[in-house]
């Protein structure tokens, strides 16, 4: 006998009811969208949510991106001087590589083992609990144009 695997969906109830959150279409919706990978803006998300829900407007997906951060079933990374974007990868503890030329973002895993960049210098008291590294540089595709 095999067990069945919970579906997506399935997980994802799980995820936001486990947050203490109500489960919600948009909710469903953005955790779907963002579960297919990448880095997104709030347009994007609107966009393809608008294609699996009908309408729904831009402040709502702004309303959810905010409860799922907050909750940590998203990761927003919000470059300098580019839109911000948000991720379901999260708890890892990874960063990220920002082209100053077209604003791509792409994961950079942290250092296998021990996370030493959770271990500041001096941390003036603070209970550190995560850390945030933005690497810039021009990407592949912007050099060679």
């Amino acid at each position: 006998m095999t067990e069945s695997r919970p579906s997506l969906r399935d997980e994802h109830v799980a995820r936001l009811r486990a947050a203490g959150l109500r489960v919600t279409a948009p909710r469903l919706a953005v955790l779907n969208i963002l579960q297919s990978g990448g880095h997104l803006t709030v347009e994007e998300i609107t966009g393809r949510a608008r294609r699996r829900l009908g309408h729904v407007s831009q402040q709502a997906i702004y309303d959810v991106l905010h409860v799922l951060d907050r909750r940590g079933l998203v990761h927003r990374i919000q470059p300098m001087g580019h839109p911000t974007q948000y991720e379901a990868r999260t708890g890892d503890n990874h960063h990220h590589l920002v082209c100053r030329s077209c604003g791509a973002v792409s994961d950079v895993d942290c250092a296998v083992g021990e996370a030493p960049c959770l271990k500041a210098q001096d941390d003036h008291g603070y209970e550190i609990a995560e850390v945030e590294v933005l690497y810039w540089g021009v990407c592949s595709g912007c050099r060679t144009q």
